[in-house]
């Protein structure tokens, strides 16, 4: 016997023809469960025409006129070493400066002067950046930051310090988990002080907080400026007052609240007590909404390419529109793409000053600053 085969003999005899009958036997059954494994049937084909649903998205409103606008150039100056990754949400105080929530390796809330130069980071490590929605900027310069993965509201004084929380933490030694679009909410009965996935937060003019509670209680919750609970929408549905996924509001000078119901495909209105007034289902499929300030206020509302930036929906997607306050169509501008001054997954909109925006984006990794020129000729194009 060989010294490297001690111990196993039968490896030097030839087998019986019995046993090989056995060895192929074995050998077959085998290969025809492995066998699948390793074929796959021919993929189907993407499609490559827009389904019912999809086209759902596609504004109602026609002929309607374009506004000239441009896109600035490499105006955001970052840091050498330091990026922005999905743009979530951007926001303007006072002294226009702009502040930018993104998702990169983790969620990082930035700020950046009126030249776009940087100036600091708010909120490093903070505990509640998990998962960045929105950020908005009160009229007394504090900066909320609305988690989507943290289930909380934070706001932050002007000089970056923790003011107030809504919301808590789900708590997790093992972290927080993926979930769905819609797993349903975390209690069958939406809780006053238990946000689940917000997306938006606004003000009215005595300092109330709205906020949009979007993917999984699909409401709208009003608080006093204090913290505590006053009002709720209806909940899930698609009547008149009910939301599916409120993804976005804002409230006038009048106090009444718009709501991005984003996958009922319109903007619902509701006065100051959050009760049903109207609805605007003439824009597409509202990713975001931005009312401007002044005695005569605009309603902005971006019909957004989906951020998986699905090429069957960009000749009827990317736009965004601006409207009267009752709903009336004034203009549009922009289109779906990757391209300076067109727009890929919108997913905020600062209107803090008159015909100067700034749009995030979360499948372009950018925010563009944009300058309407209502006064020019629409026949000559756009300057992106």
């Amino acid at each position: 016997m060989r010294p490297d085969l001690k111990g196993f003999p039968m490896l030097l005899k030839s087998p019986s023809s019995r046993d090989r009958r056995r060895i192929r036997a074995i050998a077959l059954a085998a290969f025809t469960i492995v066998l699948p494994s390793f074929v796959h049937p021919q993929s189907a084909s993407p499609a490559l025409t827009a389904s019912p649903t999809q086209l759902l998205q596609k504004a109602k409103a026609q002929n309607v006129p374009e506004i000239p606008y441009e896109s600035v150039p490499g105006f955001f100056k970052m840091p050498a070493g330091l990026y922005l990754g999905e743009a979530m949400g951007v926001a303007t105080n006072s002294k226009g400066h702009i502040f930018v929530f993104t998702r990169s390796g983790v969620t990082r809330l930035f700020e950046f002067d009126a030249q776009g130069n940087f100036v600091r980071e708010i909120g490093r490590e903070l505990y509640g950046f998990v998962f960045a929605h929105a950020v908005r900027v009160d009229r007394y310069d504090n900066i909320w930051a609305v988690d989507e993965g943290s289930n909380m509201v934070i706001k932050f004084n002007p000089q970056g310090r923790v003011a107030m929380l809504i919301g808590r933490r789900p708590a997790a030694i093992s972290g927080v988990t993926e979930i769905s679009d819609r797993p349903g909410p975390l209690n069958a009965i939406p809780l006053p002080y238990v946000l689940d996935r917000p997306t938006d937060v606004a003000w009215d003019p005595n300092g109330n907080i709205f906020i949009a509670d979007g993917y999984g209680n699909a409401r709208v919750v009003k608080y006093d400026p204090d913290g505590h609970f006053l009002a709720q929408t209806l909940g899930l549905g698609k009547g008149p007052g009910q939301l599916d996924l409120p993804h976005g509001l804002q409230v006038d000078n009048e106090g009444n609240v718009y709501v991005a119901d984003r996958s009922n495909y319109r903007i619902q209105v509701f006065d100051n007590d959050l009760k049903y007034k109207t609805i605007y289902d003439n824009v597409g499929q509202p990713w975001t909404l931005c009312i401007s300030p002044g005695p005569h206020q605009y309603l902005y509302s971006s019909n957004s390419l989906p951020d998986l930036s699905n090429s069957v929906l960009k000749p009827f997607t990317g736009e965004i529109y601006k409207m009267e306050l009752d709903g009336t169509v004034l203009g549009k501008f922009g289109k779906a793409g990757k391209a300076l001054g067109e727009f890929s997954g919108g997913h905020a909109i600062d209107c803090r000053s008159d015909n100067q925006l700034y749009i995030a984006e979360i499948s372009t990794w950018r925010v563009q600053k944009i300058l309407l020129h209502p006064d020019a000729d629409p026949s000559k194009g756009s300057r992106p």
